[in-house]
C-alpha cells in the first residue's frame, strides 16, 4: 500500500529532488502504512541541510522547531535532516530512531518501503524492539522506555526480551532525565489507544508503573474484596478500557479511580472493605501534579473520582437524584459522564453481571427527568432566583462567610422542593433565618428594620 500524498507533500518531495537531494518519507507515517492504514500526520527526512532546507524553500512558510533535535516545519510539514553518515542514507538516519517498527522509509521514486532493521516483520508478530543498540537509544532519550511501553498497546503486541532488559536495566533514569511533561504526553497518547491497559501493564512488568504512578502501581496486589472477582488494579484496567478513546480525561480517570482503596482497605466484621475510598484522593491528585497535568485536568479527574460512587438505583428518590445533579454540576462532570463511568465501573467487576439496557434506561430516565422538571432551577448556587448581594441587602450583611452559609442553605431547600426557586420565596425564607447561622461579628444593624430582618416575629 503506498500512501495518498497530499499536495504539499508532493510539493515538498519534488522540490528536493528537483534541486538534486534524496528525500523519503519515515517513520510513523510508513509503519501505518504496513499496517494498512492511512497515515494521519506525513513526516519527510532528506539529505540536505537545515539550511538548504530554508534557502530551497524560501518564500514558503518555513519555521524550526524542537529542542533536542532540530526539524523545519514547511507549510506545516515536518521536513528533517539525515542523522548519522550521509554516506549512507537513509539507512543511517533509520538506525538512530527508537524502535524498529518506526525505523522504515518509504522511497517515493521507486515507490517501495526501505526497512534495514526489519520493522515490518516486528509488526507482523507484534513485537516492540528498539533500534539496533536498546542502552544506546536510551541513553540518548530515556522517554523512549515510556514510548516502548505505549507502542506496546498501540500495536496490541509486546516488547522483546532485549526491550525489556534494557528497560529495567535503565528505568531509574525515567525519574531523573525526563521532563515531567513529555511523559504526561505519553500517557494521553497512550488513552485513545485500543487497550491503554496493555501500556500500563509494560510499565508495570518493567518497574516504571512505581516511578510513573505509584498510586496506581501499589495497586497490584491488592484484593478486591469479597464482591469482587479481580484485583484492584485488574479492575481499574478494565473500567478504563471500557471507556471511550474520543475522552482521554475521562478514560484516566476510570484508570485511577480506585486508587484511594489503598489508604481506604480495612476489615469489617471479617471481611475486607474499602469504605469511602472515593475520598482518598491526595496521592492520585499528588501523582498528576508531579506529571504536570494542568490545574483544569487535575480538577476535573479528581472530580471524577469524587463523585463515581454516588448511588443511583430504580429506588432513589427525585430528591436524590438532584442531588447528584447538583453535586455533578458542583463538580464540573456531565451527567453522561457519570453515567459513561458507572456503567464500566460495573462492567469492570467480575464477580457482578454488568448493567442491562434496561437498567441503563432507568437510571438515565430518573436523571433526565429531573433535569427536564428543574431545568429552569437549575443545579448551581448560581442559579437561584437571588444572589449574594441581594442576601447582603436584605440582612444587612457584611461581605463574607455567613453569606455563603446562607447562600448553601437556600441551595439546600431549592433541591428539596424546586418550586421554592422564585426571588419572593427565597427573599421570604431570607428573612425568617434564625440568628445562630451568623458567626460572632457578623450580625448587623442590631436596631431598626435590619434587626428586625434577622430576628422576625412570631
Amino acid at each position: 500500500m503506498a500512501p495518498e500524498l497530499t499536495f504539499g507533500v508532493e510539493f515538498i518531495l519534488e522540490r528536493l529532488a528537483r534541486h538534486c537531494f534524496k528525500a523519503y518519507i519515515a517513520g510513523g507515517a510508513v509503519r501505518d502504512m504496513v499496517n494498512q492504514k492511512q497515515p494521519s500526520d506525513v513526516d519527510i527526512v532528506t539529505n540536505a541541510s537545515l539550511a538548504e532546507i530554508q534557502r530551497i524553500f524560501k518564500g514558503e512558510h518555513v519555521r524550526m522547531v524542537g529542542k533536542s533535535f532540530h526539524v523545519c516545519l514547511v507549510n506545516g510539514i515536518e521536513v528533517a535532516s539525515l542523522r548519522g553518515r550521509a554516506s549512507a542514507f537513509p539507512e543511517s538516519d533509520l538506525g538512530k530512531r527508537d524502535l524498529t517498527i518506526n525505523s522504515m522509509a518509504w522511497d517515493p521514486e521507486t515507490r517501495s518501503v526501505i526497512d534495514p532493521f526489519s520493522g515490518q516483520k516486528d509488526l507482523e508478530h507484534r513485537i516492540i524492539r528498539f533500534t539496533r543498540d536498546g542502552d544506546q537509544r536510551i541513553l540518548e532519550d530515556p522517554l523512549r522506555m515510556v514510548r516502548a511501553c505505549r507502542f506496546v498497546s498501540q500495536i496490541n503486541g509486546r516488547l522483546s526480551p532485549e526491550a525489556f532488559d534494557a528497560i529495567t536495566a535503565h528505568g531509574d533514569l525515567v525519574n531523573t532525565q525526563v521532563a515531567k511533561e513529555r511523559i504526561r504526553s505519553e500517557i494521553l497518547k497512550a488513552m485513545v489507544h485500543d487497550r491503554p491497559s496493555l501500556f500500563f501493564n509494560a510499565l508495570r512488568e518493567t518497574g516504571l508503573l512505581k516511578i510513573i504512578f505509584p498510586c496506581l502501581d501499589r495497586l497490584v496486589d491488592l484484593d478486591g474484596g469479597p464482591f469482587h472477582g479481580e484485583t484492584v488494579f485488574e479492575h481499574c484496567m478494565i473500567v478504563g478500557d471500557s471507556l471511550s478513546p474520543r475522552r482521554p480525561l475521562l478514560r484516566l480517570a476510570g484508570f485511577l479511580h480506585d486508587g484511594g482503596k489503598f489508604e481506604a482497605a480495612g476489615v469489617k466484621e471479617g471481611r475486607l472493605t474499602f469504605h469511602g475510598h472515593e475520598t482518598y484522593r491526595e496521592e492520585i491528585v499528588a501523582d498528576l501534579e508531579r506529571l504536570k497535568f494542568s490545574n483544569q485536568e487535575i480538577a476535573y479527574i479528581d472530580a471524577v473520582i469524587r463523585v463515581h460512587m454516588r448511588p443511583l438505583t430504580q429506588e432513589t428518590t427525585p430528591k436524590a437524584v438532584r442531588r447528584i445533579l447538583a453535586l455533578l454540576e458542583q463538580h464540573g462532570v456531565t451527567y453522561q459522564e457519570f453515567m459513561r463511568m458507572r456503567i464500566a465501573d460495573m462492567g469492570g467487576n467480575l464477580a457482578k453481571r454488568p448493567y442491562t439496557l434496561g437498567e441503563i434506561r432507568i437510571r438515565l430516565n430518573k436523571l433526565l427527568t429531573e433535569i427536564r422538571r428543574n431545568g429552569a432551577a437549575g443545579f448551581a448556587i448560581q442559579d437561584l432566583a437571588i444572589n449574594g448581594k441581594e442576601v447582603m441587602a436584605l440582612l444587612n450583611l457584611p461581605q463574607g462567610p455567613a453569606v455563603g452559609r446562607v447562600m448553601n442553605l437556600l441551595f439546600e431547600r431549592v433541591l428539596d422542593d424546586p418550586t421554592l426557586n422564585t426571588r419572593e420565596a427565597l427573599e421570604a425564607l431570607v428573612r425568617s433565618l434564625e440568628p445562630g447561622l451568623f458567626g460572632p461579628g457578623e450580625e448587623r444593624g442590631g436596631q431598626g428594620e435590619a434587626a428586625q430582618a434577622q430576628h422576625p416575629k412570631k
